[in-house]
C-alpha cells in the first residue's frame, strides 16, 4: 500500500507544538526560535515531508514556471538561446517547459493553451512562420501572463520584443561583395509574410543603392524554407540569362540547400557563384568549403534579454510599458 506524504500536522503531533508554528519554522519565519526551526527541520528530514507545491502555488499566486515556445529545439540558434533562458529562469529558481511549433500555428496554439491552463507565470515565444493570427496575445494578457516574443517577433506594437536587427549585417554582406567586384547580387528570401523576409529585403535594397548598385526584382525570389522550396529558389536564379555571382541568402539551411544544388549544376562555389546568409550556425567551421560568410544574429544575447524582460514582468506589481529590443546583426567572414 502506497505510504501517503508527510503533513505538517504529523511533524506537530511528533514535537508538540502547533501546526502554524512548523509552518513558520519550515518557512525561516522570524518570529520563530533558531532552536525550534532547527527542530523543525530536523524532524522534518526524518519523516521525508515535502512541501504541498499546489497549496504554495494558490498561497502565492505563481508556479514557478514559465514556458518556451520555438518552432524547433533542434536547430542550433535555439539550443544556443534555450541555455541562456534555462541560466536566467534558475537564477529566479524557476523551472523551463519547452514547446516546439514545427512552424504550425494549430499546434503553436495548442501549446499555448496547455501552458495558460497549467498556469505558467509568463511564456517566451519565437513565432513560427505561419502564424498570422495573434488573438492569443490578449487572451494570455487577461489571464495575466506576460509574453515577450524574440527573434522572429510580430509587427505588431505594444508588446516585448528582442530581435536582431538584419540591416546591419545585410550591409556588410553587400559591401563584401561589392569589394571584391560582384554587382549582380541574389537575394534568396524567407516566406513573404515573415516580417523578418521584409526586413531582410527591404535592408538589401538600401545596402544596393549605398554601394551604387541597381535593383532588379528577377534577383529576389522566396522560399517556404523547405528543402524542395530552396532548390527551386535557386533554380529561379542559376536559369537567368545574366544569372546573379553572389547570392544573400534566408539563413545557414537554406545556404546548404542551394550550395548543394549550385554544385550538382557544376557550379564552383567562391569561383562561379559566392553564398552569404544568415545566422551563423557552429556548423559551418567543420566544413572545408563554408560560405563566403555568414552573418551573426546572437541567440544567446536575444534570449537572455527577452527571458530578463520577462521576468521584469513576473516580478512587477504594476502593469510596464512593452520594450522593443534590437541586437545589431554582424557579417563574420569564414
Amino acid at each position: 500500500m502506497k505510504k501517503k506524504p508527510t503533513t505538517i500536522k504529523e511533524i506537530a503531533k511528533k514535537l508538540k507544538i502547533s501546526p502554524s508554528t512548523v509552518s513558520r519554522a519550515l518557512n525561516d519565519h522570524p518570529s520563530i526560535g533558531l532552536v525550534t526551526t532547527m527542530r523543525v527541520k530536523k524532524m522534518a528530514e526524518e519523516l521525508n515531508y515535502e512541501p504541498n507545491q499546489t497549496a504554495i502555488f494558490f498561497k502565492q499566486k505563481k508556479t514557478f514556471t514559465i514556458g518556451v515556445i520555438l518552432p524547433s529545439l533542434s536547430e542550433p540558434f535555439f539550443s544556443s538561446a534555450i541555455s541562456e533562458i534555462e541560466n536566467v529562469a534558475s537564477g529566479h529558481k524557476y523551472t523551463v517547459l519547452m514547446g516546439q511549433s514545427h512552424d504550425d500555428a494549430d499546434r503553436e496554439l495548442q501549446i499555448i493553451q496547455t501552458f495558460r491552463k497549467h498556469r505558467v507565470d509568463g511564456i517566451l515565444m519565437s513565432l513560427g512562420k505561419n502564424t498570422e493570427d495573434l488573438n492569443f496575445v490578449q487572451v494570455l494578457k487577461e489571464a495575466d501572463i506576460p509574453v515577450v516574443f524574440f527573434d522572429c517577433v510580430p509587427k505588431t506594437e505594444g508588446v516585448n520584443k528582442v530581435y536582431s536587427d538584419l540591416s546591419s549585417g545585410m550591409r556588410e554582406a553587400i559591401q563584401a561583395f561589392a569589394s571584391i567586384g560582384h554587382q549582380n547580387i541574389a537575394l534568396i528570401n524567407g516566406p513573404e509574410n515573415l516580417l523578418a523576409s521584409q526586413e531582410r529585403e527591404e535592408s538589401y535594397k538600401k545596402a544596393l543603392k549605398t554601394e551604387g548598385l541597381v535593383y532588379d526584382e528577377k534577383y529576389v525570389v522566396n522560399t517556404d524554407l523547405t528543402e524542395e522550396g530552396n532548390v527551386v529558389a535557386m533554380e529561379e536564379l542559376l536559369v537567368l540569362s545574366d544569372r546573379p555571382s553572389a547570392v544573400v541568402s534566408f539563413n545557414d539551411f537554406v545556404t546548404l540547400d542551394v550550395m548543394r544544388y549550385a554544385r550538382q549544376r557544376g557550379l564552383v562555389q567562391k569561383k562561379d557563384v559566392y553564398f552569404i546568409s544568415y545566422a551563423n550556425y557552429p556548423l559551418w567551421k567543420y566544413m572545408e568549403n563554408p560560405p563566403m560568410g555568414s552573418i551573426e544574429q546572437y541567440p544567446d544575447q536575444q534570449a537572455r534579454k527577452a527571458a530578463e524582460i520577462l521576468f521584469e514582468n513576473i516580478m512587477s506589481k504594476e502593469e510596464l510599458a512593452t520594450k522593443d529590443v534590437a541586437f545589431p546583426s554582424k557579417l563574420v567572414l569564414k
